[in-house]
């Protein structure tokens, strides 16, 4: 099968701009023109244009003094147009709102992407929380009970193989990274309409998730109410977000725009 990047329609400036991009995150927020060169893998003369460019178009910021250039707020616009144009988003949204009001605690929408489960909504609690959860942040398919909700819903075999590709880290000392574990997790899913996750990415944090599809079935996305132990235990949580998880999953599944939403493509990829 040939490589996308093989294609005569790639363009590979516009690749390597996007990489200067993605290349700032919590621990880089701000870089001189070598330590992208570093963090990229690209020439200082193309991170110089690439930095150029960003910069006069808005997305970069440059420190007068230090040179350091930084994410600029436009660079925000990239993924606020996605959540005012994705059909998953705007027809989840009222739904996850009432599954807000109704359980009080704090609601997700999870979309697949690779490997990796994306925030794609949000509705917070008003009470005590401890974990900081914004919308595009990215969490392993294998320790999520969003990821584990999507991968019950695939044959289990092509689900089997996607687990054997993750990197399957313990990220907490209660994570599963057995296959048979996993798999015992997700027929868990399959059987009750919903999956489970406690603690597994970050201690002490709950969550309940079930499985939105698409008309013919498939998995685009996931419902996740997240509750902290120190007001839930694993059982009483299972059972009171269980049932509203599934109820909230059923009612976007159901809607007319969830069938807008683009096909499978980023799990198809993986596989």
């Amino acid at each position: 099968m040939a490589h996308p990047e093989d294609s005569p329609l790639f363009v590979a400036a516009l690749a390597r701009g996007i990489t200067l991009l993605t290349a700032f995150n919590e621990g880089r927020p701000a870089m001189t023109l070598p330590e992208l060169a570093e963090a990229t893998g690209l020439t200082k003369s193309a991170v110089q244009r690439f930095a150029h460019t960003l910069w006069t178009q808005g997305y970069l910021r440059k420190h007068p003094q230090t040179k350091r250039f930084s994410l600029a707020p436009q660079s925000l616009e990239l993924g606020m147009r996605y959540a005012q144009t994705s059909a998953l988003v705007l027809g989840g949204n009222p739904f996850l709102h009432s599954l807000n009001r109704t359980s009080q605690e704090t609601c997700s929408l999870a979309e697949p992407d690779g490997l990796d489960m994306v925030y794609v909504a949000r509705f917070a609690t008003h009470k005590q929380m401890f974990v900081h959860m914004p919308v595009g942040m990215r969490l392993p398919i294998h320790c999520t009970a969003a990821g584990r909700a999507v991968l019950s819903r695939l044959d289990p075999e092509r689900a089997r193989a996607l687990l054997l590709r993750c990197e399957r880290k313990p990220y907490t000392a209660n994570t599963l990274t057995e296959i048979e574990a996993l798999m015992a997790e997700l027929d868990f899913a399959r059987a009750s309409g919903f999956a489970r996750a406690n603690g597994e990415f970050y201690q002490g944090d709950i969550t309940i998730s079930a499985p939105v599809l698409d008309p013919v079935g498939t998995p685009v996305g996931a419902v996740n109410v997240s509750v902290p132990s120190s007001r839930w235990t694993f059982e009483q949580a299972q059972t009171v977000f269980g049932p509203q998880v599934l109820e909230t999953a059923h009612a976007i599944s159901a809607s007319r725009t969830i069938g807008l939403t683009q096909p499978f493509y980023a799990m198809e990829s993986a596989a």
